[in-house]
């Protein structure tokens, strides 16, 4: 059977799927990986990708690309989100991708990403639901919300440019976070998400990509990392409101030691579970439900789907 990969090149996380696809469309795992190189490091100031940011991206692309052709992949697709959207300098990101790794990068549009969370969340959660979905994909530099029904018809979709890392950036400057460092991120985050349309009465609320699903491994102290524990699991609001004071209150050396926490995200993550308790706040919802799937598995439907050639 066919074998594909994708790789997802976010602000903060270079995320590997490699997939059979199945006579019936569906696709199935062979081998996923994730690694953390901060390519969105300072773009939210400067506007460009760091010389570090870009080297240790490009050498976790390039292993990925070789990981995947090893394993038989027939083809790869490869996208950049916010961090390689917004810089000056993404041209030489992927001059330099397509010379290391020998991939070609696409830079998709916020609104392409939001479709593409919503594809993979619909694929798991929606098609046995009988009411509408909101999908919310939390990335390092920007969260998309999008609104949809049961058919897996797109109602609303918008890539707003608040993530973990440029929140962080932007408005925390001490450690712990300040009260009013954690004011200036929740102040931000509700005048953001203020613009939402009201929430779809009935709603079930899936949440995308690494902080949502690091959240839950914290409230579970899930160590090592197990997707079968993760993926379908639920989040309440009250949960994340006590996860969310525990982190701000806790000074980086010890987030780094909690179980389920990958010592890299743990300076983001005060903020990435500020903008997931935003975000049901905003919404009016008590649960979320969390997908350890995401992009990198939308894109493989979008790229190398059962309608592809």
């Amino acid at each position: 059977m066919p074998r594909y990969a994708t790789i997802d090149v976010g602000t903060n996380s270079v995320l590997l799927l490699v997939a059979d696809r199945l006579p019936d469309g569906r696709f199935q795992a062979v081998r996923e990986r994730a690694e953390i190189t901060r390519l969105g490091r300072g773009v939210d100031k400067s506007r460009r990708l760091s010389p570090e940011g870009m080297e240790a991206t490009l050498q976790v692309l390039s292993d990925f690309a070789s990981e995947a052709r090893g394993l038989g992949a027939e083809a790869i697709a490869v996208s950049a989100t916010s961090a390689a959207r917004d810089a000056e300098n993404g041209s030489e990101f992927l001059s330099a991708a397509q010379e290391r790794a020998g991939v070609t990068v696409d830079i998709i549009s916020g609104e392409l990403e939001a479709q593409l969370s919503f594809t993979s969340a619909h694929a798991d959660f929606g098609r046995e639901a009988s009411g509408p979905m909101v999908v919310i994909d939390i990335g390092g530099g920007s969260t998309e919300f999008i609104y949809g029904d049961p058919a897996g018809r797109v109602a609303f979709r918008h890539s707003f440019d608040v993530g973990s890392v440029r929140m962080t950036e932007r408005y925390v400057h001490s450690d712990p976070l300040s009260a009013e460092d954690r004011a200036r991120v929740e102040a931000h985050l509700r005048e953001t998400f203020s613009a939402l349309p009201p929430c779809p009465p009935g709603a079930r609320l899936v949440g995308i990509a690494g902080t949502v699903t690091t959240l839950f491994t914290l409230q579970h102290a899930i160590e090592p990392y197990d997707s079968a524990r993760v993926h379908g699991g639920s989040l309440t609001r009250a949960q994340l409101e006590a996860l969310a004071d525990k982190l701000c209150r806790q000074p980086l050396a010890e987030r780094q030691k909690l179980p389920g926490l990958q010592p890299k995200r743990a300076d983001v993550i005060p903020a990435g579970a500020l903008i997931l308790l935003e975000s049901v706040r905003a919404l009016g919802l008590e649960h979320c439900l969390v997908s350890d799937r995401g992009l990198r598995w939308g894109l493989l439907a979008y790229r190398f789907g059962a309608l592809q050639p």
